[in-house]
């Protein structure tokens, strides 16, 4: 039988690469689109509310990364990851719901 530490440890890792592929990547992608004009600008004001729900979980995924109570370490990434599904709602859904309404 796994230990807590065990499950913990593999929460950290996946986790963390969670927020930097789901979280970091597409926000750094729809920033792109913005910057190049690929996209409507309305969609810029989406990155208002995304940008800080992404640094938010990558704070969160911070402290539950480093978090030596196991228990407390997956509270922190389970804020961190329900951060992330916020952000990638709010840029990746209002992108294509601006899209739709514009097209």
């Amino acid at each position: 039988m796994k230990s807590m530490t065990d499950v913990a440890r593999s929460l950290r890792w996946y986790g963390g690469i969670a927020v930097l592929l789901f979280g970091v990547l597409p926000t750094v992608m729809v920033t792109m689109l913005v910057i190049g004009g690929h996209t409507p600008k309305q969609v810029g004001f989406l990155l208002i509310g995304g940008i800080p729900l992404v640094a938010a979980a990558l704070y969160y995924a911070a402290r539950g990364i480093t978090a030596s109570d196991p228990e407390q370490s997956a509270g922190w990434m389970r804020r961190s990851m329900t951060l992330v599904a916020v952000a990638d709602l709010l840029l990746l859904g209002g992108n294509a719901l601006i899209r739709i309404a514009t097209t």
